[in-house]
């Protein structure tokens, strides 16, 4: 699988995670499998930055809770453990933040394709968020300039609902915010 590292055949855990050498590289675990993650292109830091600003901002004024970016560990298991783009968490759920990083499932995570995630982000890392809790996970397409938006419903993810460029996207996790995607892309 394309991203995976072979160093060792059995499940990678927490413990071990935390033990990899300070190489450079992004790490993410997924059912056990270490993956280790290319540094994004120029195109898909700007549109992470961009998108961060928006929601940040908008957060900070509203109050609704904190947002981080890449990197920050979200820790679901000792098995499951991820760096995605964005992560929201409501003001409400403060207690899954600690200082190295979330422990349990975000209300809202976003991630930015590149050619050598698309895989990992709109499959894996999709099962895992469904799997997990996390309410609204965004997929965001540069080359595309377009998103898609899960929502999670009775434990399985509806959608998704796509928004173009020119569009407004709403982020249903944080009440009141919409985000024209002109400023993103």
């Amino acid at each position: 699988m394309p991203g995976a590292v072979e160093l060792k055949s059995d499940i990678w855990t927490y413990q071990e995670y935390l033990e990899l050498p300070p190489d450079g590289k992004v790490y993410q675990i997924i059912r056990g499998e270490l993956y280790m993650v290319p540094a994004p292109a120029t195109y898909h830091q700007e549109v992470a930055i961009n998108l961060t600003l928006i929601i940040w901002n908008y957060v900070k004024k509203t109050g609704w809770g904190k947002i981080y970016n890449a990197p920050i560990d979200v820790i679901f298991t000792s098995t499951d453990i991820v760096q995605p783009d964005i992560v929201g968490i409501s003001k409400d759920r403060f207690g899954i933040v600690k200082e190295n990083g979330v422990f349990g499932a975000p209300d809202f995570v976003a991630e930015i394709l590149s050619p050598s995630t698309l895989s990992i982000d709109t499959k894996l890392k999709k099962a895992l968020y469904e799997r997990h809790g996390v309410f609204e996970y965004w997929l965001v397409y540069p080359e595309e300039k377009k998103v898609e938006s899960f929502l999670l419903r009775q434990g399985s993810y509806t959608g998704p609902k796509a928004y173009l460029r020119d569009e407004e996207a709403e982020v249903t996790s944080i009440p009141g915010l919409k985000v024209d995607l002109k400023e993103v892309f």
